[in-house]
């Protein structure tokens, strides 16, 4: 007889940004190793529907899914420490809720009763776990929430958990709350004050955590576990030390094996699994801290001050990195800067250069002289989404010699609207998922530089964009040299262009930094970081 699936919701207190994102996946990663099938998803308070059209400094880069979805950059996280491709399934935001609510009362599906946040709002939150767990065969569903308990947005999240955990049974639901352990360097301890109040403002909810890990920069000593532990009324074993990593967030599933977290949530919920085999783990987190070679790679866009707005994008660097048991130095450019000082400046001593996705005009002139420096001084290139429009304006404009060529993002009226829109995007006014979005498959051609790469005709690739190459100028470019080298299998849309004879000059349209792994990378980054590698050389 099958087993019932088994739920564990990961709970924050204390602070917001203490790693919830990363100690879910984490989890993911030891669970899996132990022989489980795991799904992961996120449960965000916001008001917005998705953060399609929030702005990176707001909230991170957008993680594009498979099907599309516009979702979190913990489903990043969650797709690259575990084998779990997410859906628009595994995100839900309050607007998301509150839009669901207001469409059905609009459509008299309530009957004429009075719409309350409880059942109504809550209902729609457990159907999503129900959803998700129909059309999964996981063993064990993970979801993250997001926001700090005691926020009051939040309390709609919580109290549907307090439900759904009372209806499927709590033997079959694993409360796992993650605080933060500060440590007051004038008195010289660890305070755990703010995690027993945590606690308490999640016990007055109804909900009584099994598991508290606890976010430190110091390990946890015996007594403060134990404080932890008959404060929060959880075993001195449940009270799980999240210590804080010195060189890559891949060794957060290895310093949570510490404390047998896996073995806790296994026991608690009763699952029959193996001990964890990690040595291929241990191997790649060894290569990112510990490799032989280096390259210095120059990322050019204009959200370059914010770590998180091209998160996968240095994700991908690193697992690419890795199976070359190279060290990616990343140097963050900013595109106004190439403007006002020129591209030798900022570009001269780097083994490549990299310009990612984004939206709008500003920086755009400074990625072009970026690109051109690549092209005309080999150095290995990789453009990105707008990345490969910049890499065929500055070709049309240089090469081709169609003065004033560019996209008609940036100017309407270019005589040489070498990048347009899609005619199917030229009615489009609203902002929210609007474009060209999630995975399509493209065709690659041989005796091009990505067939040596992917070595497969077909691929499946994620796409976040409205403008395109523009079919108009195919011949003509091409003609000069630009070789394309993919296209998309249903519309003949351009995927990926290359100049021949250059060490690696090479752009997508799409976002290959969304299906990189850590023991997996993307053939298009290893062939960057490889043509980088050879340059340093």
């Amino acid at each position: 007889m099958a087993h019932p699936t088994k739920y564990i919701f990961v709970t924050g207190g204390v602070v917001s940004s203490l790693g919830k994102g990363l100690a879910a996946a984490s989890l993911g990663t030891l669970l899996e190793h132990r022989g489980l099938d795991v799904l992961i998803q996120k449960f965000d308070p916001y008001l917005n529907v998705d953060p399609g059209t929030m702005s990176p400094y707001q909230h991170g880069e957008v993680y594009v899914l498979a099907d599309g979805a516009e979702t979190d950059l913990d489903l990043g996280h969650y797709e690259r420490f575990t084998n779990c491709e997410c859906s628009s399934l595994n995100n839900i935001t309050s607007g998301q809720v509150f839009e669901n609510v207001i469409k059905n009362e609009r459509a008299g599906k309530y009957l004429g009763k009075t719409v309350q946040f409880i059942p109504h709002c809550t209902d729609i939150i457990k159907d999503r776990i129900r959803e998700v767990t129909l059309k999964s065969d996981a063993d064990v569903i993970i979801t993250e929430i997001g926001g700090t308990t005691g926020d009051i947005e939040g309390h709609l999240f919580l109290e549907a958990l307090r439900q759904f955990s009372l209806e499927v049974g709590r033997d079959n639901v694993c409360f796992i709350h993650v605080t933060l352990l500060p440590y007051i360097a004038a008195a010289g301890e660890i305070k755990t004050k703010p995690t027993q109040q945590s606690v308490a403002k999640l016990r007055e909810i109804g909900i009584v955590p099994d598991i508290i890990v606890c976010r430190t920069e110091h390990d946890l000593d015996e007594d403060n576990r134990a404080k932890i532990a008959m404060f929060c009324n959880v075993e001195a074993k449940n009270v799980v030390a999240f210590r804080d990593v010195n060189h890559t967030i891949y060794e957060c599933p290895l310093d949570l094996r510490r404390d047998k977290l896996d073995r806790l949530v296994s026991d608690r919920l009763g699952l029959e699994s193996e001990t964890p085999d990690l040595e291929k783990w241990r191997i790649f987190v060894d290569r990112v801290i510990n490799p032989t070679h280096e390259v210095t790679i120059a990322v050019v866009g204009k959200y370059i001050e914010l770590q998180d707005a091209y998160k996968s994008i240095y994700e991908s660097l690193v697992h690419a990195g890795a199976a070359h048991d190279t060290r990616v130095n990343v140097v963050r450019v900013d595109a106004e800067e190439i403007e006002e000082e020129g591209p030798a400046t900022q570009l001269k001593d780097v083994d490549g250069i990299l310009i990612p996705g984004g939206f709008g005009d500003r920086g755009t002139e400074g990625k072009i002289r970026a690109a051109q420096f690549a092209r005309e001084n080999g150095v290995p290139y990789f453009g990105i989404c707008l990345g490969m429009q910049i890499a065929t304006i500055e070709f049309a404009r240089n090469v081709c010699e169609l003065e004033g060529a560019t996209s008609t993002e940036f100017d309407k009226n270019t005589p040489h609207p070498v990048i347009s829109l899609q005619e199917e995007q030229e009615g489009v006014v609203t902002m929210g998922a609007s474009m060209r979005l999630g995975s399509s498959d493209s065709i690659v051609y041989k005796d091009t530089k990505a067939y040596e790469l992917y070595q497969d005709e077909l691929i499946t690739e994620r796409h976040r964009h409205r403008y395109e190459f523009n079919p108009a100028y195919r011949e003509q470019i091409e003609k000069a040299g630009l070789k394309i080298s993919s296209v998309s299998a249903d519309q003949g849309l351009v995927e990926i262009v290359e100049v021949p004879k250059h060490p690696f000059y090479i752009g997508a349209q799409f976002h290959p930094e969304f299906q990189s792994k850590p023991n997996k990378p993307h053939p298009l980054f290893a062939g960057f970081v490889a043509a980088a590698l050879q340059k340093n050389k």
